[in-house]
């Protein structure tokens, strides 16, 4: 018998009751900051699906955490934990290597591996009613990504070599993978530096406005002594030029994007690589926040392994990626936890506005697939974490073998149903936004 569905009233309380136990905070703290978030959610299903990863978990923990694919082990993998079509792009290794894969880790997690693809699934959904494909041409998509990470994991589970797996580099991709790469190289250190800095009496610093906040002498203080517990979470191999970490400035930044209104953040000047000004490099610090899977994950291993949201980012994603940022470290601030990172001038996410194509479209959410599946299978008992001590691709392999024909079905599934379900909740949204019932605005 089917599940009677809320009504628009009924629903628009739930989505309100969601966002004061995830935002109400921070919410609180700067309004103006979600009043911003809220009308980039307004412009679109799409864009309002990216900022409610909470809403999205909780409609989640009706799956339970089991179901089709999922037992003791795959039910608690490493996640992204916010996996849609536009958290995909460039960030250059620690080998120097430039990458395309999954990126923006900050809601990652450990929990049941199929809630990374189910949210990638509706996300598909999403993008494709918004080019207005039929829904036969969405189903189609979805099973062409869900067949692509099953034939990647299947060749990670049974020992394929580097070279049958490559990851997605400037010899490797092609398409507008390649496209964001080429951009990606295209950048430099130096005009990121041009866009955020100035020389004043021989030394690179912080220009003023654009965003930047001049900061007091006590917090300036309070920001350098997190930055020196920073330094002890950083790998031997960061270390090797110890005048690299030299601090030139600091700045106060307020939270920008979607998923940052509300968190305090700074930017911090060093020295880097060489004496030379153009190797300056800038990273920022900014309060982690509470990965909206973890209040529906119950595991209490899980929950106790974590110092505070700052460790939980840079452990998952030193699991989750491959060579990760070698600025990537963790703090803490006014007893917040704090990630810190490098502002990368090589980031250069997927644009899906010029991907019109259908078998261009077709190509690039089979490469999804396969980076989803790369990322999965990163995150296991070889990454030198203890929480997920098993080869999480030949748990993930069993699991699909044991049913082929209803992954794909599973996916397609409900990309269709929270695909509408997020629409509907899109309006309603709206709705409540431009009528003043969201408390706190």
């Amino acid at each position: 018998m089917p599940v009677p569905q809320p009504t628009a009233e009924q629903r628009g309380e739930e989505i309100l009751a969601v966002f004061d136990t995830a935002f109400g905070e921070l919410l609180a703290a700067d309004p103006a900051a979600f009043r911003v978030k809220f009308r980039k959610m307004a412009a679109s299903a799409f864009a309002f699906y990216r900022g409610t990863a909470c809403l999205f978990y909780n409609d989640m923990e009706r799956d339970q955490h089991t179901g089709p694919y999922l037992d003791e082990r795959t039910s608690r993998v490493w996640i992204h934990g916010d996996l849609h079509a536009e958290n995909f792009g460039t960030y250059m290794d620690a080998n120097g290597r430039l990458i395309f894969n999954v990126n923006d880790f900050d809601e990652a997690y450990v929990g049941p591996f199929t809630w990374d693809l189910k949210r990638l699934a509706a996300s598909l959904a999403l993008i494709g009613y918004t080019k207005a494909l039929s829904d036969e041409r969405i189903t189609e998509l979805v099973r062409i990504c869900a067949a692509a990470y099953r034939e990647r994991v299947h060749a990670l589970a049974t020992g394929a070599k580097d070279d049958d797996v490559p990851p997605f580099t400037l010899d490797t991709a092609d398409g507008p993978l390649l496209g964001a790469l080429r951009m990606a190289r295209s950048l430099t250190r130096f005009s990121l530096l041009d866009s955020m800095t100035e020389i004043r009496d021989f030394e690179r610093r912080f220009a003023s406005g654009g965003g930047s906040i001049e900061l007091d002498a006590a917090t300036r203080y309070k920001v350098l002594a997190a930055f020196d517990g920073y330094l002890e979470t950083l790998p031997e191999s960061s270390l090797t030029r110890p005048d690299s970490y030299r601090v030139k400035d600091v700045v106060g930044r307020r939270g920008i994007g979607i998923g940052s209104a509300g968190l305090p953040s700074y930017n911090i000047l060093l020295e880097g690589n060489s004496d030379a000004l153009e190797n300056d490099v800038v990273i920022y610090m900014k309060q982690a926040q509470t990965p909206a899977v973890s209040r529906h994950i119950t595991d209490r291993e899980v929950r106790e392994y974590f110092q505070h949201e700052g460790h939980r980012t840079v452990i998952s994603q030193r699991a989750l990626q491959d060579h990760a940022d070698p600025w990537l470290g963790w703090t803490e601030l006014d007893g917040s936890g704090q990630l810190v990172a490098e502002v990368s001038p090589y980031a250069v996410d997927l644009d899906w506005s010029d991907i019109d194509d259908l078998d261009e479209i077709a190509a690039v959410v089979a490469d999804l697939g396969r980076a989803t599946a790369t990322m999965h299978a990163a995150a296991d008992d070889e990454s030198g974490h203890s929480l997920v001590p098993f080869s999480t691709e030949r748990a993930i392999d069993a699991a699909i073998a044991a049913d082929e024909d209803g992954f794909g079905d599973l996916l397609v599934d409900f990309a269709h149903r929270y695909g509408a379900r997020a629409r509907a909740d899109h309006q309603i949204f709206v709705d409540l936004f431009r009528n003043g019932r969201i408390p706190g605005l």
